[in-house]
């Protein structure tokens, strides 16, 4: 094929043998790593000997091609719940050379809201896994915001700030998301001057290997956001975007404030003195509903644009393709090959052309390169949940369109919020390496050998139910992520979804998660051990028994229109065992327990007032968010509610528990106050009981106890 063949061997010091030894202890021996040149990124898996060969352009392609051999040749899959395993002492061999390779560019990974989501409160150890699985799938462009608070603490100083005023303006660890998207200013803080040490220092630590990979890191680069205050305070001249679901933006910097240039060379400055210089900069001005009144988009798209290159004029400005954003004044006139957008919706609400899509843009991008992106997760909340048919076949179609197709550059996930749905994770970061359109069945049988290490029926059944139900919501359908679970819900008669902006709608069959239960029920004890098999029992059978919460909230509902105290009684009675016995289920696995979220919050602070004040922020963003008026009027609470161990019993009990102690009252003749549920949630946020993070009980006997007893 006239490509050079290098087949460096690969020094101990290399991220490979890292990754091998980090996977399981002396794996990195069993193989024979090689690294080629190629116009292309490609991998190769093939045998010498008793050795399997990993052959690639680059130690990304290398990662993608041992993910690939250990999924489809060796039954073994690192996932979210589980990144090590016990590789065999002679591995499988590689029959046939095997070779996949990709004209993605791109593979880019992470939504802002990511950030504080999930990764809101890790640390080093957590953030290496992530790199590892980041390679592992073959991303090559995540965005890296960790320590880019430390930039503004830093700019804003220089600016003549007081540390007082910066705090007032930097959000707290867990709504950083929100801030640096240009959404709200200050709220969770104010952080302690050690916060932002221990982000710079981790953010260094994320960046080197990632670079160690030849990962690019996309850094967020200046998009003319400052203070609210910076007029009164700077004598600036900005435009004031308006509310966001309650909380005050912070101010645009107008392009043609003669200061425009200055305050973004030195935010370029501050982070590179930091972290170096990036090739690509994520800039979203006018971000979710942001006013345009009184901005030349065309000149602020020149300004942000020209600030980036002045800093580095090879790097990228990459934007989120998110309701009207980018504006297209801002962008039409922009250099192609100087901006790549993400379609960040691209598997619900494309925006590249696609006709059938109600965010249609007309031309798509122009002349500009795009990423195909799944967003799928709002919220970070817990569901099963998928469009396996659309996410598939759209990307084929962008690929074939005649104008999107010729833009297309990558593939990406934009998620929300992570460590769910493991499925659709590896489905849409295997969509480049498959140069031909698949199907979803045939998918899906690769995928059970790929998850569980055998071939097993009972299993492939329960893969066909989900794959044909709850996860392959249809194209039409535009809800915003999981079909939520009404114990998360805030209680009421008529209650369906949980956060405001769902838009849930019926597409699959209840009972086809029930029987995909006791499929995996019924082979529960043959699997007991197999993590990954664990994982998905809990999974779905805690999907089976919200399914079962729902239909049981309908009889509570039936009962007190009816006037029937004693079905009432036994209904809600009913309704809250199953919240407890999700509860005991869920306890089983560390993933879903609320002490893991809150145990690595309070283990971000060094003082007992910093480890409150990250409680704090954990317990309100998955509950509330916000204060009352954005968590009621803004619409903003539950939106990350979570149906977890801990926050079930404590939190989404005590609420329901508390409004059929209401409605008892109504059935019998009384006149009860009416509840005030923000007053009833914020006391949990208050709270600093101790929730652990170790998991109680066996999961194959809880599970197989829980299933006997409700279905």
């Amino acid at each position: 094929l006239g490509m050079l063949l290098i087949a460096l061997a690969v020094n101990a010091a290399s991220p490979i043998e890292g990754l091998l030894e980090r996977i399981d202890k002396g794996a990195s021996r069993k193989f024979v790593i090689e690294q080629v040149k190629s116009p292309v990124d490609f991998f190769e898996l093939d045998q010498k000997g008793d050795k399997v060969v990993i052959r690639g352009n680059n130690y990304v392609s290398i990662a993608t091609g041992l993910n690939w051999y250990l999924k489809y040749h060796a039954g073994i899959h690192l996932s979210w719940n589980g990144m090590q395993a016990e590789l065999p002492e002679v591995l499988p061999a590689v029959k046939l050379k095997e070779r996949h390779e990709t004209d993605m560019k791109y593979r880019y990974d992470f939504n802002y809201c990511t950030f504080s989501y999930t990764m809101a409160f890790w640390d080093w150890a957590r953030w290496e896994k992530e790199i590892d699985w980041m390679a592992l799938h073959g991303i090559n462009l995540p965005l890296a915001m960790v320590g880019t608070d430390g930039v503004w603490f830093n700019v804003l100083s220089k600016l003549g700030y007081t540390k007082e005023e910066i705090n007032e303006f930097i959000a707290g660890p867990g709504f950083q998301a929100w801030w640096l998207m240009n959404n709200l200013e200050g709220w969770g803080g104010p952080n302690p001057d050690s916060w932002y040490k221990q982000q710079i220092a981790l953010q260094q630590q994320i960046v080197k290997r990632m670079r160690e990979y030849g990962i690019e890191p996309v850094f967020p680069g200046y998009s003319g956001m400052v203070p609210h205050n910076a007029k009164e305070k700077l004598g600036l001249n900005v435009s004031d975007p308006g509310l966001w679901n309650g909380y005050r933006r912070p101010a645009f910097l107008q392009p043609t404030d003669p200061r425009f240039e200055e305050i973004a060379s030195l935010y370029y400055k501050e982070m590179n003195k930091l972290y170096g210089k990036a090739n690509y900069y994520s800039m979203d001005p006018f971000h979710e509903g942001g006013s345009v009144a009184g901005v030349d988009l065309d000149a602020a798209g020149k300004a942000i644009m020209q600030a980036m290159k002045n800093n580095n004029p090879k790097a990228v400005w990459v934007a989120q393709a998110w309701q009207d954003n980018p504006r297209t004044p801002m962008i039409e006139h922009l250099e192609a090959g100087d901006l790549l957008v993400l379609d960040l919706h691209s598997e619900c609400r494309p925006q590249w052309g696609d006709p059938a899509s109600e965010w249609c843009r007309k031309g798509g991008y122009g002349q500009h390169e795009w990423v195909y992106c799944m967003l799928l997760n709002f919220g970070g909340n817990i569901g099963l949940h998928g469009k396996m048919d659309a996410l598939i076949d759209g990307f084929y179609d962008a690929k074939a369109d005649v104008h999107a197709g010729r833009t297309l550059r990558g593939v990406g996930m934009t998620p929300e919020g992570i460590e769910n749905n493991p499925v659709m994770y590896e489905l849409v970061m295997e969509l480049p390496w498959r140069e031909h359109r698949f199907t979803r069945d045939e998918w899906l049988k690769g995928y059970v050998y790929a998850r569980y290490g055998v071939e097993d029926e009972a299993l492939q059944q329960v893969w066909d139910l989900l794959g044909n139900g709850i996860y392959n919501s249809p194209k039409e359908k535009i809800q915003q992520g999981t079909h939520e679970s009404v114990f998360c819900a805030r209680p009421g008669l008529d209650v369906y979804q949980v956060s405001s902006w769902s838009e849930m709608k019926e597409y699959y069959n209840p009972q086809d998660v029930i029987e995909a239960a006791r499929l995996m029920v019924s082979v529960a004890d043959k699997y007991q051990g197999n993590n990954n098999f664990e994982f998905d029992l809990v999974d779905v059978l805690r999907q089976a028994l919200a399914e079962k919460g729902r239909l049981m909230q309908k009889v509570v509902t039936a009962a007190f229109r009816a006037g029937d105290k004693q079905v009432f009684e036994l209904a809600s009675q009913h309704f809250l065992h199953l919240i407890l016995l999700q509860d005991q289920l869920l306890g089983t696995r560390k993933e879903f327990k609320v002490g893991t979220w809150i145990e690595a919050a309070r283990s971000a602070g060094q003082t007992q007032e910093e480890k409150a004040l990250y409680e704090w922020n954990a317990r309100v963003q998955i509950t509330t968010w916000g204060n009352r008026v954005a968590a009621d009027q803004g619409g903003l609470r539950d939106y990350a509610h979570k149906e977890w161990n801990g926050i079930l019993k404590d939190f989404y009990f005590m609420r329901w528990k508390a409004y059929f102690d209401y409605l008892a009252c109504v059935l019998d003749g009384k006149q009860p106050e009416e509840l005030d549920f923000y007053t009833l949630e914020e006391a949990w946020t208050k709270e600093t009981g101790f929730y652990s993070s170790i998991p109680e009980g066996n999961t194959v006997v809880v599970a197989k106890n829980i299933f006997e007893e409700v279905f």
